[in-house]
């Protein structure tokens, strides 16, 4: 079994992922395939999660002050 790459960003993984399920729905595969299959979209799955906690790190985070009002902030990585 030969190691695929990961895709290059979230889109192009999610879309690899949505295509997997499809087929593995399906039930047409032999039973090897679709056991690398599902472990490609584990791996998928993986990624696209790590790449949707970084970029929820990324985000601004909403504030509400003791005073209710409401501010935003960037959310400062370097001191995790």
């Amino acid at each position: 079994m030969t190691t695929t790459p990961m895709p290059e960003n979230f889109e192009d993984g999610m879309l690899e992922l949505e295509t997997l399920v499809k087929k593995l729905e399906e039930g047409r595969m032999p039973l090897e395939t679709a056991i690398e299959a599902f472990e490609r979209g584990s791996k998928l799955r993986k990624f696209c999660e790590e790449k949707l906690l970084n970029a929820k790190l990324k985000v601004d985070q909403i504030l509400v002050d003791g005073d209710g009002s409401i501010r935003t902030e960037s959310f400062d990585t370097s001191q995790s």
